[in-house]
């Protein structure tokens, strides 16, 4: 589950602490508990960055369907 913080935070800032788990974990040198911990972490990191990115999506996809709808030529006058 994403905390109200998780949510906070901008896609930057969630996709470089996630560079920084990474990092992290593959330096090795963590005990178990310490790498579940940033693995749990890297988790919810990702689902942050997954939203952000889907939502970047939605509104490039509305953002296109706009432009397509106007530029079909109905009711712009232009055929007069």
């Amino acid at each position: 589950m994403t905390s109200k913080v998780d949510e906070a935070l901008g896609y930057e800032q969630a996709r470089d602490e996630l560079i920084e788990v990474v990092r992290r974990l593959e330096a090795g040198g963590t005990t178990l508990e310490e790498s579940l911990a940033l693995w749990e972490r890297g988790e919810e990191l990702a689902k942050v960055c997954r939203r952000w990115l889907e939502g970047a999506r939605a509104r490039l996809d509305a953002a296109l369907a706009e432009e397509e709808g106007e530029g079909d030529g109905a009711g712009d006058g232009a055929e007069s």
